[in-house]
């Protein structure tokens, strides 16, 4: 009898757990037919994989896609849209496994954003994008023209995209203070601190071509230059030789 109750009990929660697998696969992410061309096109990280990291980006933006919401706000978006908000996302990303656990939603505005209340008009609009806090967290806001303008060239040193999903990477261990230390090994540390610091001493001595506003703090100095050191990873490799050096151990991959 009692062999008989643990079937009656094993197997409804044998069919619930199958049913209940078969429900998440439906739910599987599709990609637009021309997805590839668009990413070809439009993400130059992308077209300079080989067949097989290119398989493996695929498959990590329907991962990411399957878990974040992309919302418009006041403003319609495009699959291209939603493909570089993804690819915003593995790219730096893509050396490790990796799930944005403190995010679930990107906003999209039509335009540069103020702080105080987000608006898109009026003045101090200035903002191309933000990791929120407070009432917005795990939310993350972005400029759609500065999210497509970080796309629109293979060799710029800027990308809203990436510099906010950075910042993610850097808070990722409770801190958003250049020092991603979920990301890179202890012995680092150090190292990675001290090149911070005389970088930032030369960007304010007008004696580097790192984006000046990375010399805000060293939370900035990190995404500023992770946005140098994807976008533009052959010059920034020449410019700044130790600097792409340690970023290659941070991100565990060293960009075409």
């Amino acid at each position: 009898m009692s062999g008989l109750i643990i079937f009656l009990i094993v197997v409804p929660l044998i069919a619930l757990l199958i049913w209940r697998l078969k429900s998440s696969r439906s739910t599987t992410i599709v990609l637009p037919d021309n997805f590839r061309e668009l990413l070809n096109e439009h993400v130059s990280y992308y077209s300079k994989l080989n067949n097989a990291d290119k398989l493996r980006f695929e498959e990590r933006i329907k991962d990411f896609l399957s878990y974040i919401r992309i919302h418009g706000v006041n403003t319609e978006i495009t699959e291209l849209d939603k493909l570089l908000v993804a690819s915003s996302a593995v790219i730096p990303a893509f050396g490790f496994d990796w799930r944005y656990y403190n995010l679930t939603d990107v906003l999209l505005y039509a335009n540069t954003f103020n702080l105080d209340d987000f608006s898109v008009t009026g003045k101090d609009r200035n903002v191309l994008g933000m990791v929120g806090t407070g009432a917005m967290q795990r939310m993350m806001i972005l400029s759609l023209p500065a999210l497509r303008q970080g796309f629109a060239n293979e060799q710029s040193k800027n990308n809203t995209g990436i510099h906010e999903f950075v910042h993610l990477l850097d808070k990722a261990d409770g801190d958003t203070d250049g020092i991603p230390e979920e990301l890179m090994h202890k012995q680092y540390t150090i190292p990675w601190i001290n090149y911070m610091s005389e970088e930032i001493e030369n960007m304010k001595e007008g004696r580097s071509d790192i984006n000046i506003y990375g010399a805000t703090n060293k939370a900035e100095f990190f995404a500023v230059a992770s946005e140098y050191f994807f976008g533009a990873p052959d010059r920034f490799k020449e410019n700044h030789p130790e600097l792409f050096d340690m970023m290659t151990r941070i991100f565990h991959q060293q960009p075409s």
